[in-house]
This record gives structure tokens, C-alpha cells and sequence, in this order.
């Protein structure tokens, strides 16, 4: 592959890859807080909490993609 080829591929498989990670990652924790959640419902308070913060920061991986697909494609 030539360089222009490499610059139009690149910024979508960064986007794939920064995307679809944390978005398995993300469904993979709702669903074990999930099943926590349904072995003790008293702790889904504490368990709700740290869920918000971890996906969080799972979006933040998915937004640093983006910045650097977008940095990949204009420059």
C-alpha cells in the first residue's frame, strides 16, 4: 500500500478499533454489575457509583481515538 492509501484506512481503523473496544468493555462491566447486582441488592448503590466512573473512563479511550483518527485524516 502506498502512503495515501494508508492515510485514507488508518482514521477508520483507528475508529474501529478505539470504538468497538471500549464499547465491549463497557457492555462486559454493565453485565457483571448486572449479575452482582442480582446476587446482592443492597450493594447496588456502591456498585452504581464505581459503574458510572469505569465507563467514564472507558468513553474517555473511545474519545482519544477520535482525536487521533481525526490528527491521522488532517494531518
Amino acid at each position: 500500500m502506498d502512503a495515501e492509501t494508508m492515510k485514507a484506512v488508518m482514521p477508520g481503523l483507528t475508529i474501529l478499533l478505539g470504538g468497538a473496544m471500549p464499547a465491549f468493555a463497557i457492555g462486559w462491566m454493565g453485565s457483571h454489575a448486572m449479575d452482582a447486582i442480582g446476587r446482592n441488592p443492597e450493594a447496588a448503590g456502591k456498585l452504581q457509583t464505581v459503574l458510572i466512573l469505569v465507563v467514564a473512563f472507558a468513553e474517555a479511550i473511545a474519545i482519544y481515538s477520535l482525536v487521533i483518527a481525526l490528527i491521522l485524516k488532517f494531518v
